[in-house]
């Protein structure tokens, strides 16, 4: 039987089960006895139903100081308005020369006006949060942002694999070239491309989104992304984690399979041509697909098909090679590279100047 002593108050009950994490031992009457903590663990459900995170904030490079930020500001924007221009240039030039309405040239467009698109959709709000340390935004916002992200970025490595495919059956079949990427099948492989990467983002976007956000809202990223976004849940995301890797598979490994069996079966047929020219020109065809093909899957592999990582600041240095740099390298290295563009472009120049 407990002495009277042993009574306490509620009060002072329910700082006994909030102080005591671990069981502890009290002797009673010489005999051992166990004080169980009565701390309640808290279930995701039941913590989803405390507070509900309605904006969230970018951390972005606020560990940078103010200098840092500003000379970064201006080298992001300086690439950031030089992209946009040459994707306009690259989309002006192939639509007023009609030697460029070519299968090659046609996703080409297609592949610069998704490389526009996907800046804006990112770089802005970039720019801002160097400007604004800890920005906010709305999950709305960041929802939206996720979708368009991932629609376009998904979108771009399926049209560098139809181009893939066009570099293989122009050097490989070109005799049968017109027949087989024709009008239609151009404009299937640019829609089939648009609709993976809209069903991606659907996806990805609902999986995400429908986890609980219950304490931090700090994203350590500079835009809505899909890892640091589900480092702040607070329910398991096992399940989720492993539905984003199948997709990543599925996006970024798929599309790098097919390209790699197209240039093996390309520089096959190269290597039996007899003519030196010949084999210099196909291989200078394709020079421009496959450095901008190892950029951004090489970036994009590296941030997707890793294990986990606690580097939140690495990962964002390697996240502006593939928002901001490789959107560049595009239009840049197919018209620094490419005869014919620059032909058209000097030429177009030229009757501007001349009118």
């Amino acid at each position: 039987m407990l002495r009277a002593s042993e009574t306490q108050s509620y009060t002072h009950c329910t700082w006994l089960m909030r102080t005591l994490d671990q069981p502890t031992v009290s002797s009673l009457d010489g005999q051992p006895t166990h004080f169980i903590s009565f701390r309640p663990r808290l279930s995701s459900m039941t913590r989803s139903n405390f507070t509900a995170v309605a904006e969230f904030t970018f951390e972005g490079f606020s560990i940078f100081g103010w200098q840092h930020r500003l000379i970064l500001f201006v080298v992001f924007l300086a690439l950031y308005l030089l992209t946009l221009a040459s994707n306009v240039i690259i989309l002006t030039v192939i639509h007023l020369n009609r030697q460029l309405h070519t299968p090659m040239y046609f996703f080409l467009s297609v592949l610069s006006i998704s490389e526009t698109c996907y800046t804006v959709a990112i770089i802005p709000r970039m720019l801002a949060s160097l400007l604004s340390p800890q920005q906010a935004i709305s999950a709305p916002e960041c929802a939206t942002q996720l979708f368009f992200y991932l629609t376009f970025g998904v979108n771009n490595c399926f049209l560098l694999t139809a181009m893939g495919y066009d570099r293989y059956v122009a050097i490989c079949n070109p005799l049968r070239y017109s027949v087989i990427m024709g009008k239609k099948t151009c404009i299937q492989l640019a829609s089939g491309s648009w609709s993976i990467g809209l069903s991606t983002a659907i996806i990805q976007v609902s999986s995400v989104f429908s986890l609980p956000f219950c304490d931090a809202n700090i994203i350590s990223h500079f835009f809505c992304d899909i890892r640091p976004l589900m480092k702040l849940a607070c329910a398991d995301t096992t399940i989720k984690e492993l539905i984003t890797l199948l997709i990543s598979l599925c996006v970024l490994v798929l599309p790098m399979v097919l390209i790699f069996i197209s240039y093996v079966l390309i520089v096959t047929t190269i290597l039996k041509m007899a003519s030196a020219e010949g084999r210099k020109k196909a291989f200078a065809t394709c020079a421009s697909h496959l450095t901008v093909v190892i950029v951004h899957y090489g970036c994009t592999s590296f941030i997707y098909l890793k294990p986990k990582s606690q580097n939140s600041l690495q990962d964002r240095l390697i996240s502006v090679t593939y928002t901001v740099i490789t959107p560049l390298l595009n239009p840049v290295v197919y018209s620094l590279r490419n005869k014919e563009v620059k032909e058209a472009f000097l030429r177009a120049l030229g009757r501007k100047l001349l009118s």
